[in-house]
């Protein structure tokens, strides 16, 4: 199992942002398993009244999305790991399609991220997969595309590697 100095040292994300807490499986460059525990401790659940719904508590769809993104990087950049954005190449989200949300994510949640590489194309990369919670699937997602490029490329005219112009 891969923990989350394994997951911080290949994707520049942290606390809030990281959304990945664990990697079971990781074949690099074929598929991935890994871990995403919901709690009501996540930022979406800052502002819900005591007195909510059940259905208001369910788990942002971009934020369900983000994570399983998160580890289609990891996948993707598992042998090449650049955890400085500024640096190196750069993971930007090309395109999604077939997305399909299938059940509710809510506190309590642990969900299972799986991802598989359908195609490595130099720099780009295209994944597919699907999420679970207690083995009922909550999200398919038919195609996802990574792209790297030069962190160089993407900077501001004038801008520093320390994000001052």
């Amino acid at each position: 199992m891969k923990d989350i100095a394994a997951i911080t040292s290949v994707v520049p994300h942290r606390h809030p942002a990281l959304l990945v807490d664990r990697i079971a499986e990781i074949e690099p460059g074929r598929r991935l398993v890994a871990y995403k525990a919901v709690t009501l401790a996540e930022p979406a659940y800052r502002d819900v009244p005591e007195d909510a719904a059940n259905e208001e508590y369910d788990y942002p769809l971009g934020q369900l999305l983000e994570s399983w993104a998160q580890c289609a990087v990891l996948l993707s950049c598992w042998e090449r790991p650049n955890a400085n954005v500024l640096d190196g190449q750069v993971v930007l989200l090309a395109r999604t399609r077939d997305v399909r949300v299938l059940g509710p994510v809510r506190p309590g949640s642990v969900v299972v991220h799986e991802v598989t590489m359908v195609r490595a194309l130099g720099d780009s990369f295209i994944t597919s997969g699907r999420s679970t919670v207690d083995g009922h699937p909550v999200l398919e997602v038919g195609q996802l595309t990574l792209a790297l490029r030069p962190a160089e490329l993407l900077r501001a005219p004038g801008s520093t590697t320390d994000g001052r112009s």
